[in-house]
């Protein structure tokens, strides 16, 4: 088993950048891929990136493409959603998650049943 604690959230203005983490305890990070979902109020919690167990492949949903990057750190057992130029429809609980399945396509890392263990959250808010 793995627990995840993200931090790293909280109010921002439109156009400003916001720093994500989540902390891996339990079994070896470097056993899992690792994902960043989001989910804004009344909506379906939704895929926003991914990165492969060995950093080698990352993955994002268009709306995010050029303004977040997903990054990981195994000796520290730390990933990490950097995210600029936020947008108000970015405002969302984020959530990081891990799976243990391999994945080699885009397609894989999408749904929120592809994964095994999930962090509590962590509140962004992005004022116009």
């Amino acid at each position: 088993q793995v627990q995840l604690v993200e931090s790293g959230g909280g109010l921002v203005q439109a156009g400003g950048s916001l720093r994500l983490s989540c902390a891996a305890s339990g079994r070896s990070f470097s056993a899992y891929d690792m994902g960043w979902f989001r989910q804004a109020p009344g909506k379906e919690r939704e895929f926003v990136a991914a990165i492969s167990r060995s950093s080698g492949r990352t993955y994002y949903t268009d709306s995010v493409k050029g303004r977040f990057t997903i990054s990981r750190d195994n000796a520290k057992n730390t990933g990490n959603l950097q995210m600029n130029s936020l947008k108000p429809e970015d405002t969302a609980v984020y959530y990081c998650a891990v799976r243990d399945d391999y994945c080699l396509n885009y397609g894989c890392y999408v749904p929120v049943r592809a994964y095994n263990y999930w962090g509590q959250g962590t509140q962004v808010t992005v004022s116009s």
